[in-house]
């Protein structure tokens, strides 16, 4: 099944408390991913900033909201119990407890309160609820960013299409050196881009120390690049005696393409326009940074007492 939202995980996890006992984070999550027939690749998944696991990251906001509304516990760090209230909540055997249920706790509404209308004595960690929300705060940003990067790739392809040939050779040379191929953007990477290249647009250095060559066909192509593009730039490596190319397009490659690109001996690396304007936001190339947001969280090793 997919995995559960940070809602749904609130009576599930109330439950797994009902014996009075205290237990971590830790074993709710394990406790839980089986509840819910979770896989292992399910219980790995990442949020897209690669921090966190989406099912812990999950549990964890049941857990916040669950102690906002004194349901639960913290008897001492890292570990969690029910409360009598959170008892007598599960006697009346709820269909289901998220953030409308919890709103008849006065020390729920209080933090719902103060979370709307943050001020200087608010903590940062502290979001903003949204009752009718299913993702958690960090998966809220996430998307808000993933989104944003979106539209940023956009933007990039409509600028490198208004740029000249020459142009975009020599832009796909930067971004290959940004990513660590020869070293400095002198000594490692050259544009050819003259008549009679034999389809080649660039040559770079694999290493800093040129021991290998990689050669380099760049188009600005607004329709899919198919096979028999494909095909012209592996007959222009071999006439090069090359081994290793990369062909960089603005647009994209036919099915047949990279099914070609997989099958031949040479080595032909297929980048397509989504890729690199990716590459171009990963590497810093045509792009700057507009503003900066930190997720911080508590330190639990500064508090842990020796």
């Amino acid at each position: 099944m997919a995995i559960p939202d940070y809602q749904t995980c609130m009576l599930p996890f109330l439950r797994f408390l009902e014996d009075c006992e205290e237990h971590s984070l830790r074993e709710a999550e394990e406790s839980l991913g089986e509840y819910f027939q979770l896989s292992a690749t399910e219980r790995a998944e990442l949020l897209a900033s690669g921090q966190q696991r989406v099912f812990k990251n999950r549990i964890g906001w049941a857990r916040t909201y669950l102690k906002k509304a004194c349901l639960i516990e913290a008897p001492k760090r890292g570990v969690f119990k029910i409360t009598d209230r959170g008892l007598k909540v599960l006697s009346t055997n709820p269909l289901r407890i998220d953030g409308k249920f919890l709103e008849q706790f006065p020390e729920f509404m209080e933090f719902r309160e103060i979370s709307k209308k943050p001020n200087e004595n608010t903590l940062a960690s502290e979001p903003a609820l949204n009752m009718s929300a299913t993702v958690t705060p960090e998966e809220e940003i996430e998307r808000a960013y993933q989104g944003l990067r979106e539209q940023l790739a956009q933007e990039l392809i409509t600028v490198i299409l208004s740029c000249s040939p020459a142009f975009f050779e020599q832009l796909v040379v930067d971004v290959l050196v940004k990513m660590g191929y020869g070293g400095s953007r002198r000594d490692a990477g050259e544009r050819i881009g003259q008549t009679g290249d034999g389809g080649i647009d660039g040559i770079i250095k694999e290493d800093r120390l040129g021991l290998d060559t990689i050669f380099i066909q760049a188009k600005r192509w607004q329709g899919s690049v198919g096979r028999p593009e494909i095909q012209k730039f592996v007959g222009a490596l071999q006439g090069q005696r090359a081994k290793k190319g990369v062909f960089i397009t603005t647009s994209t490659f036919t099915a047949d393409a990279t099914d070609y690109a997989t099958r031949i001996d040479t080595k032909v690396v297929l980048i397509d326009g989504k890729a690199l304007s990716a590459l171009m936001i990963d590497f810093d190339v045509g792009v700057s940074a507009s503003a900066s947001y930190v997720v911080k969280r508590v330190d639990s090793d500064y508090f842990e007492e020796g």
